[in-house]
C-alpha cells in the first residue's frame, strides 16, 4: 500500500527472488586517508556464470534479499554498507529491510532526480539512511540529491583532472565527502588526496609501486625463513622454535594467538614448541601464518592483511575440490599479497621459498590448474569473473558451494584477525 502524502509503498515482509538460494555476493573496502577501512562496498550477483541478471531493478531485489540472509552488519564487518539503489528500491521503499544505522544507499547514475524520487529520498534520509551519489558527473537538477548526499562518488577512470575541477566547483558548498573510486595505484591515490578526495575504492592498496627491484632486506629475511620452514612437507619444530625466538615481537605476537579464543585450548600455551605439539602440524602451520600476516600489517592497512587471509582460507577450503594440497593452497592465497606487504616484486619473494613450480607459476599471474582457486577468489573480490569463469565451470560446484566458502573464508578472515593482538 503506497503512503498517500509521499507516494511510498510499505516495505515488504520478504524481498523475493527467483533465485533465493544462490548468493553470490563481492564487496570492496572504502578507506580514508590513513587507509583504515571505514565501509564496505557490497556487490550482489545472480551467480558465478552471469555477473549480471536481467534487469537492474530485478537485480536489486535478489541483492537486498541476499543481504537479509547473510546479514549486512558481518557483511561489512561492522562499517557502513553502500548498496546500490535503483529508482524502484527508493521510491518502493524496498530499501528499508536494511539497517539505517549500517546503510548507505548508493544512488545509481541512471536514476533520474525527478521529483518522487527526491521525496522517496528526504523521507529516507529522515528514518536515518545516509546516501551516496555514484559515478558524480555535472547534470541539471542534482542540486536536491547534493543536498541529501553524505558522500559523493567520482569515478577516476571516467574523469581527468579538468572534469573533476568542474565537479568541485559545482559541489562548493556541500557537507558531503568527495569518494575517488577505481583508484588503482599509489599515484591514482596521491592526486586523489592533493585534491582534497576524503575516501577511496580500488585496488590500489595491493599493487604497490615498486621502485627497484632490490634484494629482501634482512630484517624480512627471518620472515622468509620462517614461511618456508612451514612450507616443508614435515615440520622441524627445533629450526622453527629458533627462527620464532630470533624476533621476540613476533614470538610474543604468536603465543598471544595460541591462547585466545580462536584456537580453544584449555591450558596455557608457554613456549613455541608447545603451542606446536598442542595444535598440530597443520593448525600450526595457519597460526604461524596469521601471525606472519599480522606481523607485517603493523605497517599495512588492514584491508590489505584482512583480504590476504580471505584468499587463504578460501583456497584452503576449495583445495579437496581441486584434488590440491589444502595447506599449500592456504599459503598460495596468503603469499599471493607478500609482494604488497614486503614492497617487493613477486619475482623475488618466490626464489626465497620452497615452493613447486605449478605454485611458483600461479603466483607470477600463470594460469594453471594449481592456481584455480587464487583466480576465482579473485574474481569474487572485484565481482568480474571472466578470467574464471571456465575454471569455475570445470569444477561443476553450485553457485551457493561456491559462494558459501567465500563467505566462511571472509568471517574467519575477519576472526583470526581479531584473535590476532596488535
Amino acid at each position: 500500500m503506497k503512503d498517500r502524502e509521499t507516494g511510498l509503498e510499505d516495505a515488504p515482509n520478504e524481498v523475493s527472488s527467483p533465485h533465493r538460494q544462490t548468493r553470490f555476493l563481492a564487496r570492496q573496502p572504502i578507506l580514508d586517508a590513513e587507509q583504515n577501512i571505514v565501509a564496505y562496498e557490497l556487490l550482489f550477483r545472480s551467480g558465478w556464470d552471469n555477473v549480471y541478471s536481467g534487469e537492474d531493478d530485478d537485480s536489486t531485489r535478489q541483492m537486498l534479499d541476499s543481504i537479509l540472509v547473510v546479514g549486512a552488519q558481518g557483511l561489512s564487518s561492522n562499517t557502513l554498507a553502500f548498496v546500490n539503489c535503483t529508482r524502484e528500491s527508493l521510491v518502493g521503499h524496498l530499501v528499508t529491510v536494511l539497517p539505517p544505522s549500517h546503510t548507505v544507499l548508493e544512488i545509481l547514475e541512471t536514476v533520474e532526480p525527478d521529483e518522487e524520487v527526491i521525496s522517496a529520498c528526504r523521507k529516507l534520509k529522515k528514518m536515518g539512511y545516509r546516501f551516496a551519489l555514484d559515478d558524480y558527473f555535472t547534470r541539471d537538477g542534482m542540486g536536491p540529491l547534493i543536498e541529501l548526499a553524505d558522500f559523493i562518488k567520482v569515478d577516476f577512470r571516467a574523469s581527468d583532472t579538468e572534469a573533476r575541477k568542474k565537479i568541485r566547483q559545482q559541489l562548493e558548498g556541500s557537507q558531503a565527502a568527495l569518494l575517488a573510486e577505481k583508484i588503482e595505484d599509489q599515484s591514482e591515490f596521491q592526486t586523489a588526496l592533493a585534491e582534497g578526495y576524503q575516501y577511496f575504492q580500488g585496488y590500489f592498496f595491493s599493487r604497490p609501486t615498486i621502485l627497484a627491484r632490490h634484494e629482501v632486506p634482512l630484517n624480512q629475511l627471518n620472515t622468509a625463513g620462517l614461511l618456508a620452514a612451514i612450507s616443508k612437507d614435515s615440520l622441524d619444530s627445533k629450526e622453527i622454535e629458533r627462527i620464532v625466538m630470533a624476533d621476540a615481537p613476533f614470538c610474543f605476537r604468536l603465543l598471544r594467538m595460541v591462547n585466545s579464543p580462536l584456537y580453544g585450548m584449555r591450558t596455557q600455551v608457554d613456549s613455541v614448541q608447545k603451542a606446536l605439539i598442542m595444535v598440530g602440524e597443520d593448525e600450526f602451520r595457519k597460526l604461524a601464518t596469521v601471525a606472519i600476516a599480522g606481523s607485517l600489517g603493523d605497517k599495512q592497512p588492514h584491508a590489505l592483511i584482512s583480504l590476504s587471509l580471505q584468499r587463504a582460507r578460501f583456497c584452503e577450503l576449495l583445495a579437496p575440490y581441486l584434488n590440491e594440497d589444502p595447506f599449500e593452497q592456504y599459503l598460495m592465497g596468503l603469499l599471493s599479497l607478500l609482494d604488497a606487504m614486503l614492497q617487493q616484486p613477486m619475482t623475488a619473494i618466490v626464489k626465497l621459498l620452497p615452493l613447486r613450480p605449478p605454485v611458483r607459476e600461479a603466483l607470477l599471474g600463470e594460469e594453471n590448474a594449481t592456481g584455480t582457486g587464487l583466480r576465482i577468489v579473485k574474481g569474487y573480490e572485484t565481482g568480474v569473473i571472466d578470467a574464471s569463469l571456465e575454471s569455475i565451470k570445470r569444477l561443476n560446484l553450485s553457485a551457493e558451494v561456491l559462494n558459501t566458502l567465500c563467505i566462511d573464508a571472509t568471517r574467519w578472515a575477519e576472526d583470526a584477525l581479531k584473535a590476532n593482538p596488535g
